[in-house]
C-alpha cells in the first residue's frame, strides 16, 4: 500500500516545498514562529507569480503547533491579497493532499535523519538503505518540488 501511495502521489499534480528547523536551537516559540515568518516570506516572494496564478490560495493546516500556524497566517496574510487565499483545517482522514503532504514531508524528514546518519529502524524498515530510499522515494519526491 505505501509503494501504491507513492505512485499516486507521482501522479497527482501538486508541487511542495518543505522548512526544517530544530526546535532545541530556539530559546522560545517565538523566535520560531519569527524565523519561520521570515523563511515564508522570502519563499513567497521568490514564487509569487506562481501562487498569483490560482484563482485562490486554500492554505489547509491542523494547526498542531501555534507557532506554525501564526506564521503561516502572518506570512501569507502579509504576501497574498485577502481574497486571494482562504484556511481550511486538514481533517487527515477526509482529506487526501493532507495525507499526501504527510507522505511528501515524511521523505523529506526522512532524508535529512538519513543524512545525519540519525535513521531509525522504521526509516530503514520503510525505505531500505539509503541508495534504495534515494532511488525510489526521493528522487521520486524531489520531482514534485517548487
Amino acid at each position: 500500500m505505501f509503494v501504491s501511495f507513492g505512485v499516486f502521489v507521482q501522479r497527482l499534480p501538486v508541487r511542495y516545498a518543505t522548512f526544517s528547523y530544530k526546535s532545541r536551537e530556539f530559546g522560545n516559540a517565538d523566535r520560531l514562529r519569527a524565523l519561520l515568518k521570515r523563511d515564508l516570506v522570502l519563499f513567497l516572494s521568490d514564487h509569487l507569480e506562481y501562487f498569483q496564478s490560482f484563482e485562490t490560495v486554500k492554505v489547509y493546516y491542523d494547526n498542531g503547533q501555534p507557532a506554525v500556524a501564526a506564521a503561516l497566517r502572518d506570512a501569507i496574510g502579509f504576501m497574498l491579497a485577502k481574497d486571494a487565499y482562504v484556511y481550511r483545517d486538514a481533517n487527515y482522514r477526509a482529506f487526501c493532499l493532507a495525507q499526501v503532504a504527510d507522505y511528501l514531508c515524511d521523505v523529506e524528514l526522512s532524508a535529512l535523519k538519513y543524512e545525519s546518519h540519525t535513521d531509525t529502524a522504521t526509516d530503514v524498515r520503510f525505505f531500505g538503505g539509503i541508495g534504495a530510499f534515494k532511488r525510489n522515494y526521493l528522487k521520486q519526491a524531489r520531482r514534485k518540488r517548487l
